[in-house]
């Protein structure tokens, strides 16, 4: 978990979904960063907790905690509202929202791709592995949602046409 959590595109997501499932605009703009400076507390404190008792009663992780949380904490603020706001823009059906929904999956395959070429070398064959897992998912998900907005196109288009004809055979039946 710790390798997911370490990448940005984890927090972006998170920051990305607290826009999208919220109504309001300032909504989003206001509980995304305050969700993300949550999660950045409880990542550190937590990550704390682990490195103590991991390390035989040691606090080892403990003394550059604060000024971490500072600092993540300000880039939450900073970078959370504008995620949360795209998110709430990604709601708008069809070719609109397209490019913000598909924000989210090329930040993940960019950001693991990067540390794939330069931090690779000596991390493990987990951390390897769980970043190619990312990228894979990452590429899935973004033809999902390409697949999906050409669905739903492609079927309010049909819709569309059916109701037509269907009109104009009634008014056809009008007129006879």
């Amino acid at each position: 978990m710790d390798v997911i959590f370490s990448g940005g595109w984890a927090w972006a997501c998170y920051a990305f979904l607290v826009g999208y499932f919220r109504q309001s605009k300032i909504e989003s703009v206001i509980l995304a960063p305050l969700g993300l400076a949550i999660g950045v507390v409880t990542y550190y404190l937590f990550k704390d907790s682990i490195l103590a008792v991991t390390s035989d009663g040691l606090q080892a992780g403990a003394s550059g905690s604060g000024s971490k949380i500072g600092a993540w904490g300000v880039l939450a603020f900073v970078f959370g509202a504008p995620l949360g706001l795209l998110g709430n823009v990604a709601r708008v059906p069809g070719v609109g929202g397209l490019f913000f929904r598909l924000l989210i999956p090329l930040v993940a395959f960019y950001e693991t791709s990067m540390r794939l070429a330069g931090e690779s070398r000596g991390q493990g064959l987990i951390v390897t592995n769980t970043w190619n897992a990312v990228r894979f998912i990452a590429v899935a998900v973004a033809f999902a949602l390409v697949g999906h907005t050409i669905w739903s196109w492609w079927h309010a288009r049909r819709t569309r046409s059916s109701r037509s004809e269907e009109l104009d055979c009634r008014q056809n039946r009008d007129v006879s």
